[in-house]
């Protein structure tokens, strides 16, 4: 993704005289950013991932910009005429793959959320836990730019939710966009860079709060040069640099999965020294230097 998406004056109604959905919407989602939309239900949040996914057009406003892009739905219609696997290679094609690249990547990303048992199932048969795999897989297929994700964890069992959170950590580390709902507030926690709340037919942004999910901590020793890599700086909840180039971070357990991925897939690698198991007694590293400002940018 090389240049902002932004939402100018936005407002979308449906119908000449319908009621007004969202008015008067200013947002910008920059390159390897994370954006969090929250906000109770019927106050048009699906309505700005539709805008933001390019799926609608703004009854008034502009948007600017065009990421290639990929959406997951929040209903995803699972009742269509081809197996998984075939669903996938043919929507790889659609995304510009060759038919070859295309099977390639749908049986890699059928492998990693632990599908690959169903690829020749047709997508009718499939239980709701499994088309949900599907529905996020095929968002997944040409490394999008944007990636929008409307209730993706919805469904998903545990392996495969963890997996999607692995995903977005790829996705922002290599430079794309990813914008997400999801009714659970533990959902990346203190990883988004931005978080706005739909309310009032507008959006706000939501400061203070988005601190790293509670729970055990593990310990992870890291090298690399330069400042932490942006996600692995988001996703830490404390962090200190010990030595020339070496830091010590602390990350909940439920994220230190994605933290190692975000080191593994930054430009270049970070070398990961240790993992310390979860001590859930351990304090923070109140000693230690706080996390370089630049470490955020």
């Amino acid at each position: 993704m090389h240049r902002d998406l932004r939402l100018t004056a936005v407002g979308r109604r449906y119908g000449v005289r319908g009621p007004w959905v969202l008015r008067g919407v200013d947002l910008t989602v920059a390159p390897g950013t994370l954006t969090r939309i929250e906000g109770a239900n019927g106050t048009g949040k699906s309505t700005l991932l539709r805008l933001i996914a390019r799926l609608d057009a703004p009854t008034e406003g502009r948007i600017t910009g065009r990421p290639r892009t990929a959406y997951v739905p929040e209903r995803f219609p699972s009742a269509l005429p081809f197996t998984a696997a075939g669903y996938l290679t043919r929507l790889g094609t659609v995304h510009g793959l060759s038919r070859a690249s295309a099977a390639r990547a749908a049986g890699a990303w059928l492998e990693r959320f632990g599908a690959a048992a169903y690829a020749g199932t047709p997508m009718a048969r499939l239980s709701k836990g499994s088309s949900q795999k599907i529905a996020v897989a095929q968002a997944l297929l040409a490394d999008p730019e944007l990636l929008v994700l409307d209730e993706a964890w919805t469904g998903l069992d545990a392996d495969a939710r963890d997996e999607l959170e692995r995903a977005v950590a790829e996705r922002t580390a290599a430079g794309g966009a990813v914008v997400f709902v999801d009714h659970d507030p533990r959902r990346l926690a203190g990883a988004p860079d931005a978080t706005y709340t739909v309310a009032g037919r507008g959006i706000e942004a939501r400061t203070g709060g988005g601190g790293p999910a509670a729970g055990p901590l593990a310990a992870v020793v890291v090298q690399g040069a330069g400042p932490l890599p942006p996600d692995a700086a988001r996703l830490a909840a404390t962090a200190g640099e010990t030595g020339p180039g070496r830091h010590r971070l602390t990350v909940p357990v439920s994220h230190s999965d994605v933290l190692l991925r975000a080191l593994l897939a930054a430009r270049p690698p970070w070398h990961v020294v240790s993992v310390a198991p979860p001590l859930a007694a351990e304090p923070p590293l109140a000693a230690e230097p706080p996390l370089d400002p630049g470490s955020r940018a």
